[in-house]
């Protein structure tokens, strides 16, 4: 009795361990096989609205495509963003995006990067003297063309412009402002000012508007770095009994935005297809990551300052109350209750 107990327990043991042996070779076998990619993905910030529309769009192309994709939010904190990508290298992701606080301060991380084999694509603002293996972003010198020539449809050849710009650590505010001014040149539109909001701070922008009502009252109207700080200039010049009467351009297609236009307080916002910038870049992020060379029509080389880099470049769109419908509601990218919430 005891010698056959013995030797079945001798022998489910020996069938536990074939079974186990199978499971391993079966895990091996498995890993073997394609890993599925993994993206880090480091943002400047969720304060912009727009931001949270990227990320969502951009992760679940990347999930269709088979990739699994962490997200970390900086929180406009630099030495955070810095700590994050050392988080991706050291985790061992395939690509990192990364939407920069500051053009030049990534250098290092970046370096470090690509020598652990890891790609690097620079979303939406380009860090420079860096060697990225993508850029992708707008057209920003056609952004401030578009903010500029907004005015001209308004009546303001030969006018006097104020311009609030964005942060002056970010890469497309320039890029945004030698359109403007080129365009401002060509008309005669006389810039009297122009200020920079750090870390995109809307209420900088709006402080101005309170701090220099003698500016603001001669001026024929304002460029602003984003719908943000527009949102901030315009509640400033209600409080002027102002609101409506001096033309105010901002960037995003803010939802907030799209509803001071059709009520007639901003002349205009520029809409950036976002779910387009960030397909493509997830697509982009999986070619990547499998080795695979960047191919179409829309790629083209740009210099980051010391390096001739892989650039893409999509075409913004102006939005007025004209167009409002075309572009922003029949793209689903407001509902038109939303956007016609306070109109009259």
């Amino acid at each position: 009795m005891k010698r056959s107990i013995t030797a079945f327990i001798l022998s489910a043991l020996l069938l536990l361990a074939s079974c186990s042996g199978a499971s391993g070779e079966t895990a091996s076998d498995s890993s073997q096989g394609e890993e599925q990619i993994e993206i880090g993905m480091s943002f400047d910030s969720f304060v912009i609205e727009r931001w949270q529309r990227d990320r969502d769009v951009f992760v679940s192309t990347a999930k269709e495509l088979g990739a699994t994709v962490n997200v970390q939010n900086a929180n406009g904190d630099i030495e955070k963003q810095k700590e994050q990508i050392e988080y991706f290298i050291n985790k061992g992701v395939d690509v990192i995006v990364i939407v920069c606080i500051d053009s030049e301060s990534l250098r290092e991380q970046v370096e470090k990067a690509r020598n652990a084999g890891i790609k690097i694509i620079a979303y939406d603002r380009l860090i420079t003297d860096s060697n990225v293996d993508l850029y992708i972003t707008f057209d920003n010198y056609m952004v401030g063309q578009l903010m500029a020539e907004a005015f001209l449809r308004n009546g303001l050849q030969g006018g006097k412009v104020l311009m609030l710009g964005g942060s002056p650590t970010d890469n497309n505010v320039p890029l945004v402002e030698a359109g403007f001014r080129d365009v401002c040149a060509k008309y005669r539109m006389e810039i009297v000012d122009s200020i920079h909001c750090d870390g995109w701070r809307a209420e900088i922008a709006g402080d101005y508007i309170y701090s220099h009502p003698e500016t603001v009252a001669d001026v024929d109207a304002i460029m602003c770095g984003n719908d943000n700080l527009a949102g901030q200039v315009i509640q400033a010049l209600s409080v002027q009994r102002l609101a409506g009467e001096i033309p105010v351009v901002g960037q995003d297609a803010d939802l907030e935005a799209c509803q001071r236009i059709v009520e007639g307080t901003q002349t205009m916002t520029v809409y950036k297809p976002f779910e387009r910038l960030a397909k493509r870049a997830a697509e982009c992020a999986i070619a990547l990551a499998r080795g695979e060379e960047l191919t179409g029509d829309d790629i083209t080389t740009i210099n980051d300052g010391s390096f001739d880099i892989p650039y893409i470049g999509l075409d913004p769109i102006a939005v007025t109350a004209e167009n409002m419908d075309e572009v922003i509601i029949n793209s689903g990218f407001h509902l038109k209750e939303d956007v016609y919430l306070y109109a009259r």
